[in-house]
């Protein structure tokens, strides 16, 4: 018997603002010029809306000061922080809530300004007292740590991880919107000067400006707007640590958990998977996660990633868009691949298209490899 929440809403309208630099706005003009975008791209006006979900790394109420600048009073709202998986996870709240009847048309929504505003955010707000003594680049030092356990472990090697870096650029060649788009080799990686050993300069993702935004009716409803409904499949989170000192295994997220929840409630396999849209904030990421969803064994993801396999013509389409590390990364990323992955499945995306995908898996990840999110999104045709 299905899940409940499987295929009960779906994604109408996505939109996208101020993506590389975004001179003269802050966070809430990009989202908002964000979320103008989705509402016109689903035909809704911003008094449709009567959910707010988001997040934010500049407001301390991120729902209520979005809200307020929206001009909208909202019948809910959600501003659970879980990093930059937040907006992956609130798929699954606004899942819930329209099926509750606690709201009608859903706004997860994001906008930031990292880039112009000089690069920083104030991304710690609680200090790891533990690891201070060490003085850690946070978060780098974290994934470089992991990123370093799976050499040792597996015999992964900055060549493989830098193959991530590869495929992802040659994806963003392909995205006119995407912020970095020269060419990128193997050795450019490994010459790339080092931030974090073992990760370098080209392993880590960008630093950019950008908004985005996305709606959610119920899947009754969804049929009745101008594009094609792209439906919630399942989602799943977990978390296992917040620091990484406190991480059970470096080498294994909580996205095993994650990846496990969304494939039951959406009674798909990793075999129906057409595209997969993961947070790429280093180049370790995109192996992690690959191996802890199902995609390879544990330790095979740097074979998996080698030679092009996730690139264009790859046997897996993977971070279409050009990712964390080539397209856009705004201090918060989980709601870019999100909107790729429903895109995808939209079949608007030019000349990165995947051919005729059906299901799209999303993975975000918030903290230091700390919380995982899994959405996975398809097509009325698995429905």
């Amino acid at each position: 018997m299905s899940h409940e929440l499987r295929g009960s809403s779906a994604v109408v309208g996505v939109g996208l603002a101020g993506c590389g630099e975004a001179h003269g706005r802050m966070p809430l003009d990009i989202l908002a010029e964000a979320t103008h975008n989705a509402l016109d791209d689903a035909g809704l006006k911003l008094s449709d809306v009567d959910g707010i979900f988001t997040g934010s790394s500049y407001h301390f109420m991120p729902a209520l000061s979005t809200a307020e600048y929206l001009g909208i009073k909202p019948r809910f709202s959600d501003s659970s922080m879980v990093g930059g998986s937040s907006f992956v996870a609130h798929t699954l709240n606004a899942a819930m809530a329209i099926k509750t009847g606690q709201c009608d048309v859903a706004l997860i929504c994001y906008g930031s300004n990292q880039r112009t505003a000089g690069g920083k955010l104030a991304t710690m707000s609680e200090q790891q007292i533990y690891e201070a003594p060490y003085k850690p680049r946070y978060p780098i030092s974290s994934y470089a740590l992991a990123a370093a356990r799976h050499m040792h472990q597996y015999g992964t090697t900055r060549e493989q991880m830098a193959d991530v870096a590869v495929a992802a650029r040659q994806w963003a060649q392909l995205n006119p919107a995407a912020f970095a788009r020269d060419d990128l080799t193997r050795q450019d990686v490994l010459n790339s000067r080092m931030i974090s050993d073992p990760l370098s300069l080209m392993d880590c993702c960008l630093v950019t400006d950008g908004g985005g935004a996305v709606i959610m009716v119920s899947s009754e409803r969804a049929k009745d707007f101008p594009n094609k409904p792209v439906y919630v499949l399942g989602t799943g989170t977990a978390h296992w640590h917040r620091q990484i000192t406190q991480m059970p295994d470096l080498t294994t997220t909580a996205a095993v958990d994650a990846g496990k929840r969304a494939f039951a409630m959406a009674g798909l396999t990793k075999d129906d998977v057409d595209v997969v849209e993961l947070y790429d904030a280093f180049t370790i990421n995109t192996i992690l996660f690959l191996e802890d969803l199902g995609f390879c064994a544990k330790g095979e993801g740097g074979a998996f990633v080698e030679n092009g396999n996730i690139a264009p013509g790859g046997s897996l389409p993977v971070n279409t868009n050009g990712g964390g590390l080539s397209c856009v990364h705004p201090g918060m990323y989980g709601i870019f691949i999100l909107i790729e992955a429903i895109q995808q499945l939209r079949g608007g995306c030019g000349a990165r298209q995947v051919d005729n995908p059906e299901v799209a898996l999303v993975n975000g990840n918030g903290g230091v490899l700390s919380s995982q999110v899994t959405t996975i999104l398809g097509t009325e045709a698995v429905l």
